[in-house]
């Protein structure tokens, strides 16, 4: 089945749909079954690159001089990325985002404290 969803996500993009549209469509036709809208973007962004099938290429899970400046471009852009944006952005698994996020550019999760103030 994995190969009938690459089929139409690669036909949709060929057709110039955008990944939310081609995964509502698989969605309201598969329910449960069909690929997460991560997987459908992540599988379209192949496609639009130039690539016939997902399986020409290995996974991408190498740190490269590439995939960190990726990564580091895609939270410059937007700070509050989660690590689905990211994946859909770069195509990368997220144990490699997050290598790079914590071993390569040093970034640590800031927290915010909205706790009540003090009544002394």
């Amino acid at each position: 089945m994995n190969n009938e969803f690459d089929r139409y996500i690669k036909i949709g993009t060929l057709l110039g749909m955008d990944p939310k549209t081609i995964h509502v469509e698989l969605a309201t036709a598969l329910g449960p079954n069909a690929p997460s809208y991560t997987t459908s973007a992540r599988w379209a962004k192949c496609f639009r690159e130039g690539r016939e099938d997902l399986n020409d290429d290995p996974p991408v899970s190498e740190l490269t001089a590439e995939s960190i400046e990726l990564v580091r471009q895609v939270i410059n852009n937007d700070p509050h990325s989660t690590y689905d944006d990211i994946i859909a952005e770069s195509s990368l698994s997220c144990d490699t985002i997050e290598r790079i996020i914590h071993n390569c550019l040093t970034m640590k999760k800031s927290f915010i404290s909205l706790g009540t103030p003090s009544t002394e």
